[in-house]
């Protein structure tokens, strides 16, 4: 993207001279689809992770520079790239989407660095290390993965040392405990498991190699553990974005642009809807019992080859139930393996880890995680899926939430779309699948299945007034954490855990956001579209934009029937 830029600034020089010299700018200026390449490239040049992840094994080994002055430099440019996207203003049709897509795209991460605290007050920030794709992706032979971990991991201690630079004490208390869980459970995995992982090399001298840069990593990790055990004393509860930032945040990263009041509103309905249809679901699957005995009677039905067998089980029934019912194309042969997660990605229940666009013929893995071997014996069991709520989650997880998703999306016929996705979208769409399953006819109206599913709907819906309140409302943890109990139904580990997710992760409110508005344009395009029976061609079309802000998709989808974006959020 370099080398264009000189040329898009002369087009936005140009802008309001004479017809001539805009004529002459935008003859010389490169085609759409050459500037959105090389803005691209340029993209995982600045993000060396991301491309290991995205399957570009020339960064191999290679660490992002986190330091001030990095990601400063970053911001420019990605403003940069704003300005040169948005002077193609004469684009049509899939270039005009691409466009808006890529400016959207670039918004979202500049909000991160300039409109929140998280580079001076979240460890997390700089904690996560993405090892796995070395670990457990066999993309190449695993001398070679081992190679490029080596390369990688020996750069932990210099990430730490930059976070303790950039970090401005006093830190907010769910941003350190939360951080020092993860970075604990990191230094266990690096210490037990990857060593295991990799023994198979006989290559000594790399061995040797390993061994040393491993135990270092490990040392650093430990020490800034025990650094961010220090700064608890002094620890505050300032976590809130505040009213205004948090409605920019969605108007920055999802395109979004709504009051308080009216999504305030929106989530108190569904959240209203969801446990009045539990309430119904209850009296038909244990009549005369409370709601809350009938939830404690569906969650104690464990899988009984535990989560990871139980998913495992469960997915190939899905899948058929796919091809059975129309529900949506299945672009591909590939299938999920499950999982147990690793102990520094146990913060959440499960996952799914998706090769990326540049890979080829390699296997995604939907994890699930165990609970805190920490908690007692009872908070422990509770914290395990029933199996009708792991059922929703394989759906939201594999078929035919994410790993379907991703099916669709790394084969896009949109560059942009195969790169960058939206909160809204990935996350929105795995909840809708949770009750699109259910409503198309999954287990057949049985209403544990339903309970199953409206568990999981709960849990979204608590999320996203927990968000709304830990961020404007003044919520403190310890509320946030009772309406998870109370409204969602939730155990001990699974409320805690949920509360303290809000403080660092208030867009975790697009589970039911993107739900809400993925339901909302499903209905007004099939309407005259056949209606349910268009149900399959509706999701084959929102699913070929690749992951987009679902703003754009709903001009793309309604066409000339775009009513405006007030109409995104049911009333």
């Amino acid at each position: 993207m370099k080398k264009y830029l000189g040329i898009a600034l002369l087009v936005l020089a140009g802008c309001g001279s004479d017809g001539q010299s805009d004529s002459k700018a935008t003859d010389e200026r490169p085609s759409w689809e050459e500037f959105a390449a090389a803005t691209i490239a340029d993209y995982y040049r600045h993000n060396p992770e991301t491309a290991v992840d995205a399957g570009l094994h020339q960064y191999d080994g290679q660490m992002g520079d986190m330091s001030m002055s990095a990601l400063r430099a970053y911001g420019v440019w990605a403003d940069g790239v704003i300005a040169d996207a948005s002077a193609y203003s004469d684009l049509e049709g899939t270039e005009a989407f691409e466009r808006d897509y890529l400016i959207m795209a670039m918004n979202s991460g500049l909000f991160d660095l300039r409109e929140t605290n998280y580079l001076t007050k979240n460890p997390l920030y700089y904690a996560r290390f993405d090892v796995s794709v070395y670990v457990d992706r066999e993309y190449a032979a695993l001398a070679d993965r081992l190679r490029a971990y080596t390369q990688y991991i020996a750069q932990v201690p210099a990430r730490l040392a930059t976070m303790k630079t950039n970090l401005e004490p006093p830190l907010p208390a769910p941003f350190l405990r939360i951080s020092q869980g993860v970075l604990a459970g990191f230094a266990s995995y690096l210490e037990t498991t990857v060593p295991q992982l990799f023994a198979a090399v006989e290559d000594e001298q790399l061995q040797r190699q390993f061994a040393a840069a491993n135990a270092d990593a490990i040392d650093a990790v430990r020490e800034a553990v025990a650094w961010l055990n220090g700064l608890n004393a002094t620890a505050t509860e300032e976590y809130a974005l505040g009213e205004e930032r948090f409605l920019k945040m969605l108007r920055a990263k999802e395109g979004v642009d709504v009051t308080l009041a009216e999504l305030k509103a929106a989530g108190e309905l569904d959240l209203q809807r969801n446990l009045n249809m539990l309430n119904d679901a209850c009296a038909e699957f244990a009549p005369g019992e409370s709601t809350v005995d009938c939830v404690a009677k569906v969650q104690n039905r464990k899988p009984p080859e535990g989560p990871v067998g139980g998913a495992a089980r469960q997915l190939p029934a899905l899948k058929q139930f796919l091809i059975d019912n129309d529900i949506v194309s299945i672009p591909g042969d590939e299938d999920a393996l499950v999982a147990e997660a690793p102990p520094h990605r146990r913060f959440n229940l499960a996952y799914i880890n998706i090769p990326g666009p540049f890979e080829t013929g390699l296997p995604s893995t939907y994890f699930i995680a165990p609970p805190d071997p920490a908690w007692s014996e009872e908070d422990q069991l509770a914290y395990m899926s029933g199996e009708t709520d792991l059922l929703a989650v394989s759906v939201h997880e594999v078929w035919p939430g994410h790993f379907l998703q991703f099916l669709h999306s790394n084969r896009t016929a949109n560059n942009v779309g195969r790169h960058f996705s939206t909160y809204t979208f990935s996350e929105g769409w795995g909840h809708y699948t949770e009750q699109m399953m259910v409503d198309a006819g999954l287990s057949e109206g049985d209403p544990e299945v339903r309970i199953g599913q409206l568990l999981n709907a709960l849990l979204r819906n608590v999320r996203y007034m927990s968000a709304i309140g830990l961020h404007t409302e003044g919520m403190t943890v310890e509320q946030s954490e009772q309406m998870f109990r109370d409204k969602a139904f939730k155990d001990f580990g699974n409320a805690q855990q949920q509360a303290i997710r809000g403080t660092y992760d208030p867009g975790y409110l697009n589970y039911t956001l993107g739900k809400l508005m993925i339901n909302k344009l499903r209905d007004d395009w099939t309407q005259g579209r056949g209606g349910r029976e268009a149900w399959g061609r509706y999701h084959d079309q929102f699913l070929s934009y690749g992951s987009p802000p679902i703003p754009l998709v709903r001009r793309q989808m309604l066409g000339d029937d775009y009513d405006g974006d007030a109409a995104l959020l049911p009333h």
